[in-house]
């Protein structure tokens, strides 16, 4: 058996792997189904997913990561170990060592959980890395480099924002802010509005299909279906883009207000790197209409969105893998 180390990018929304030699094996929701009274795993991931909303009531799909973090140990853990053995399991590994991003204001407890679940699943070793510096590197950031790189990091669960240099971050800021709530904003908003109750699944259809986040920049309209809070019965309505923007106007001002202040607290012969260099977006919620022009009147600096922006932060760890052992152990209580 090979000794193989493994790159994890375990996201509130996907979790993405990386084995090294292999490249990218694995981008699945971070979804589990149970059985309601035996807690018995029934599906992971894709599969998992389709069940969201629509299970009958023994059978429940959730969600185990939380706003970047674990909310339920166990069914974390059970995710995780289905995921290493789908990409090889044990006819690959033999104590691989795992390296998992995390976002940067997770507290010394939460890094616990994340290491004893990756250990519980056979790790060797595990190395955590925070997530805007894995997702610069693999943005093709060189932040090892005595000069000023800013990356906007858009996730499920967390935006993490950071400013690198010479390999580490100088200044950052984490917001619970991200693609999970850009969703409930619009679920919200079409309840509010329209009394009408629509899933998670729609609220990010609608968010992909027709969403803006700079106003009038789109111009789009879409059918959507959901349970008419009146009558109790299904309903159709139509919604346009412009309403998106402003079910998503509160969210999106809390991530600029969020990258402000990192620029704001950034040396000033860094921020002059960054005016020259622009900022990365990085992550799924980079690729929101209009959120690169937003940035760039906001923060009167050019904004570059990343090539593959959601395949970053694994991309990121797989670079790291190739210099494991120049990755430093972050120490856990």
């Amino acid at each position: 058996m090979l000794n193989k180390d493994i790159g994890i990018d375990l996201g509130t929304a996907n979790v993405l792997i990386h084995v090294k030699g292999r490249g990218v094996v694995l981008d699945e929701p971070s979804v589990v189904a149970l059985e309601s009274e035996t807690k018995r795993v029934l599906a992971v991931g894709e599969d998992a997913r389709k069940m969201v909303g629509r299970t009958p009531g023994n059978i429940v799909a959730i969600r185990p990561l939380k706003d970047g973090v674990i909310a339920d140990f166990d069914v974390t853990e059970a995710m995780l170990k289905y995921f290493i053995q789908k990409v090889g399991g044990k006819s690959w590994f033999s104590s691989p060592r795992i390296l998992i991003c995390a976002p940067t204001n997770i507290t010394s407890v939460e890094q616990k959980a994340i290491r004893e679940a990756a250990e519980h699943c056979g790790a060797k070793e595990v190395f955590m890395e925070e997530e805007p510096k894995a997702a610069a590197i693999g943005a093709g950031m060189d932040i090892f480099q005595p000069s000023g790189n800013m990356v906007v990091d858009i996730g499920g669960g967390t935006t993490d924002i950071a400013v690198l240099s010479m390999g580490d971050i100088v200044t950052s800021s984490s917001v619970k802010v991200a693609g999970d709530k850009f969703d409930a904003a619009i679920a919200k908003y079409v309840k509010n509005k329209y009394k009408l109750l629509i899933g998670e699944r729609t609220a990010e259809d609608i968010k992909v299909n027709i969403g803006t986040v700079y106003p009038n920049a789109r111009s789009a309209e879409m059918d959507i279906r959901g349970r008419d809070m009146v009558s109790g019965l299904p309903l159709t309505i139509s919604i346009h883009s412009s309403e998106i923007y402003e079910a998503l106007f509160d969210s999106i001002s809390t991530i600029v207000a969020a990258a402000k202040s990192v620029l704001e607290r950034t040396p000033p012969e860094l921020s002059a790197d960054i005016i020259d260099r622009g900022v990365i977006l990085t992550g799924g919620g980079a690729l929101l209409h209009g959120l690169d022009q937003l940035l760039t009147d906001e923060l009167k600096v050019p904004i570059i969105v990343a090539d593959d922006p959601m395949f970053c932060v694994v991309k990121g760890t797989g670079i790291m893998l190739d210099n494991l052992d120049k990755v430093s152990k972050r120490k856990l209580i």
